[in-house]
């Protein structure tokens, strides 16, 4: 039988714990990594979390192996790594990704909104017509 969307979902929620945006906060704060996994477009549109970095969903695999050209500095292996997406989707299966990956320390904030609404400082999205 085929694999489902809510099969790799809730084999993503198994490994990658959630955490409040209290906690994510913390993290950020004690050095790891708040990793915004929307796409471009949900950026410009919504804003971003204040220190956040930014690697879309479809790069992410390219941008955490350091054996490609493409690979990000700031994904480290010893670095403690919280995703965020939209709505918790995307950053669940990114965090399983980069578990799978050897990434070992991730957690998974869920979405922008938590971040929002956990009292997160956002950068205001950018107007393209300026």
């Amino acid at each position: 039988m085929p694999t489902t969307a809510a099969d790799l979902l809730q084999a993503a929620h198994a490994v990658v714990p959630k955490i409040s945006a209290a906690d994510a906060q913390a993290k950020v704060a004690a050095g790891a990594l708040l990793l915004d996994v929307r796409d471009a477009p949900e950026l410009a549109a919504n804003g971003r979390a204040e220190g956040s970095h930014h690697i879309p969903r479809g790069m992410l695999e390219f941008r955490a192996d350091p054996a490609t050209q493409f690979h990000d500095p700031e994904l480290q292996f010893d670095r403690p790594v919280v995703l965020h997406c939209a709505s918790g989707g995307r950053a669940a299966l990114a965090g399983k990704l980069l578990k799978d990956m050897g990434y070992q320390d991730v957690h998974n904030l869920g979405g922008f909104k938590d971040w929002v609404e956990g009292g997160g400082a956002v950068i205001e999205p950018v107007d393209p017509g300026m």
